[in-house]
């Protein structure tokens, strides 16, 4: 596994991941941005309408600031958290786009005699990796409030959102790559067969996205290092049986 991962980041400054890094960034950029504008407007409608509701209540002067200064940071913190939580489902959404780019570059060079990859079309690439972000964005915010609980509980908070998350990524890395060779039902039983590699090849994955800077690497990293986990399991004799 870690071989796989080598191979990987060997290959950080081929011409096909820079590109692909580029174009992610700029779907991730927007994504983001359009999310922080409407959390800003927002929150700054629920602000007047808390301002108000304070004023309604006949509270002045320091403690109508208090209770609003309050609100600003608890929201300000909110939205940052949010954003570091569901960057796993965001960048997951921007590389599924440009996952095969990756995926061949990767086959080229370490696997360069096998037959061209599966047609897939387009509505079966956009579906998958809407599919996954809408689970992980809803376990993630169903995890939420146990996230908050262990925040100042380490390593429980640690456990607990590599778990979630390593789950999700290595799932949806593994049968979107395994999908160009073989079809859907034959990739989700080699993922069950091989559970527990494909579960720590996720955990390596959210810990590169928990890091930052280098997040912005991680799912093209991923979609390398899952290239080769899969050409390897496939090959496994622990899959002779699979179908």
């Amino acid at each position: 596994m870690f071989a796989a991962l080598s191979k990987t980041l060997a290959q950080i400054s081929d011409p096909a991941f820079r590109s692909v890094l580029l174009r992610a960034l700029g779907v991730s950029t927007v994504v983001f941005v359009v999310l922080w504008i409407a959390a800003w407007f927002g929150l700054g409608w629920l602000g007047g309408l808390l301002s108000d509701w304070i004023l309604e209540q006949g509270a002045s002067g320091f403690w109508s600031d208090l209770f609003l200064w309050i609100f600003s940071a608890a929201s300000v913190a909110a939205v940052f958290v949010t954003s570091f939580l569901l960057f796993p489902a965001v960048a997951a959404i921007a590389i599924g786009l440009f996952l095969d780019d990756i995926a061949e570059a990767v086959e080229e060079l370490h696997h360069p005699n096998l037959p061209a990859a599966r047609d897939q079309p387009w509505s079966e690439m956009i579906g998958g990796t809407v599919g996954f972000a809408a689970v992980a964005v809803t376990i993630n915010l169903l995890a939420l409030p146990l996230y908050l609980l262990l925040l100042f509980v380490p390593p429980l908070n640690l456990f607990v959102y590599y778990g979630v998350n390593g789950y999700l990524l290595g799932r949806e890395y593994f049968e979107l790559v395994a999908v160009r060779r073989m079809d859907a039902r034959t990739a989700k039983n080699l993922r069950r067969r091989f559970r527990g590699k494909v579960f720590l090849a996720g955990v390596i994955i959210a810990f590169f996205l928990s890091i930052p800077i280098v997040n912005l690497l991680a799912p093209i990293v991923a979609t390398g290092f899952l290239v080769h986990l899969f050409h390897d399991l496939r090959r496994h004799p622990k899959a002779a049986d699979i179908a």
